[in-house]
């Protein structure tokens, strides 16, 4: 059921135009921010900013973080830095202050930079903003308990006590030594089975799970579902403790990427949102959408040169339409399988001939049944032998031309560093299509002679 019903936003837009502040206030006192950022969506501008400034700062942090990344620069660009650094980032954690300082440009971070008065916190984003955006040192949070392995537990207990006070969830106790290298993580458990404990060092888990600043944020994704951690540390070349990533922090990663792949292998050339204008939705779409012409024009061309052929016999432009579909759908087929492998890390360049030979050995199979089965119905139904064998030879080819095709250009992209998610898009189709229907005129004009 949807909470915002149209008498609700009319409730809330009468609060705002008689400028009633205790009302908006109670109003807005048990909704959660995800849902008043969804409210957000149903005011314009100035009174989303009304609410906005009703909020306390951690919870308009909250909101903001909340927000769509569009709604969120329209927001911000209404607000002079002092305020977003003082009613926000003040409020943030170290990796939220980080993502949303990225946003803006150069002179903007910098203004807002100046305003904040807790150095140190304004020290740890100007550190976490010279990680690439795509990696571990980019993604993570300062905010973390850490206690020193030669602590006896009185010592630590009382040192997480007043570390734990500055954190909105603890995970992990993280344990280093004097050089603040990465030693061990703290059970909590043991705090109560080992009480007399005399150091920490002797009570801890070593070698914990941790990725380094430069892992790819692919990495760490397989990292957390492979040990099914809910946090992982953070660690620099020397092994020093730099920070840590939540499961919160990685999940909407991945969620993100993910939307960005599938628009990609739809033919999209940016991330676009429902939302965004009809300039924005038309460049994302228009370049393949050429591409796409181009490949028409093409097969177009291809067919002009075989075009005595077709009208010498007619029946051979019937299954133009099989041979174009049928190598599309085999070559998306073999790049989604080699993209999904690339991604869940169970395939890489050195593995590459296996999979190559074992997409071979199931195109061998496909090829078989399906120019077989469309053999048998040609034999039967179409009076035309020539036709017959040049369709099923067609399917064949095309069948093991795309399977290899599919298979070889999302390597080839990862090899050269670019997102192989663009090949199980319009890419494929239209180059199988065209090649496809180059292999179906050349065999069926070699039978015809």
């Amino acid at each position: 059921m949807d909470k915002f019903t149209p008498e609700y936003i009319q409730n809330v837009q009468q609060i705002i135009k008689n400028d009633e502040k205790d009302k908006a206030r109670e109003l807005l006192k048990d909704l959660h921010p995800a849902d008043i950022a969804e409210l957000y969506q149903q005011l314009n501008l100035d009174e989303a900013e009304y609410i906005y400034m009703l909020l306390d700062g951690e919870k308009a942090a909250d909101v903001l973080l909340e927000l769509d990344e569009d709604d969120r620069e329209k927001m911000l660009k209404q607000l002079p830095s002092e305020v977003i650094a003082k009613q926000f980032i003040d409020y943030m954690d170290s990796d939220d202050a980080v993502d949303l300082i990225r946003e803006m440009d150069e002179d903007a971070q910098e203004e807002i930079l100046s305003h904040i008065d807790d150095v140190e916190q304004a020290g740890d984003i100007v550190d976490l903003l010279k990680y690439d955006e795509d990696t571990a040192g980019g993604l993570m949070g300062t905010e973390m308990v850490v206690v020193n392995e030669n602590w006896s537990m009185p010592e630590c207990v009382k040192q997480m006590r007043i570390q734990a006070e500055e954190l909105g969830q603890l995970y992990y106790v993280y344990v280093v030594d004097d050089d603040d290298r990465l030693k061990g993580v703290f059970p909590l458990k043991k705090m109560i089975t080992n009480p007399s404990a005399s150091k920490i060092k002797h009570v801890m888990r070593k070698d914990p799970v941790s990725v380094k600043t430069d892992t790819p944020i692919n990495d760490v994704a397989m990292t957390f579902e492979k040990y099914d951690l809910v946090a992982i540390p953070v660690i620099d070349s020397i092994g020093r403790l730099v920070g840590q990533i939540t499961v919160d922090d990685i999940m909407d990663e991945v969620r993100e990427q993910s939307e960005r792949e599938y628009q990609l292998a739809s033919g999209l050339s940016q991330d676009v949102e429902s939302n965004d204008t009809v300039f924005t939705q038309t460049a994302a779409r228009l370049p393949w959408l050429l591409i796409g012409m181009v490949g028409g024009l093409a097969n177009s061309v291809i067919l002009g040169n075989f075009e005595s052929n077709i009208a010498k016999n007619p029946a051979t432009a019937l299954f133009i339409p099989l041979i174009g579909g049928t190598g599309g759908n085999v070559g998306i087929q073999s790049s989604a399988i080699v993209v999904q492998g690339l991604a869940n890390g169970k395939l890489d360049l050195k593995t590459a001939g296996k999979q190559l030979f074992k997409e071979l050995g199931v195109a061998l199979i496909n090829a078989c049944m399906i120019s077989l089965l469309v053999f048998v119905y040609n034999w039967f139904f179409l009076d035309n032998i020539a036709t017959t064998v040049s369709v099923s030879l067609s399917l064949f080819a095309v069948v093991i031309f795309a399977s290899i095709f599919g298979t070889l250009v999302p390597l080839t992209l990862e090899r050269f560093k670019i997102d192989p998610a663009i090949a199980t898009g319009p890419f494929i189709t239209i180059t199988n299509d065209i090649i496809g229907m180059l292999i179906y005129m050349s065999i069926s004009y070699a039978l015809s002679i």
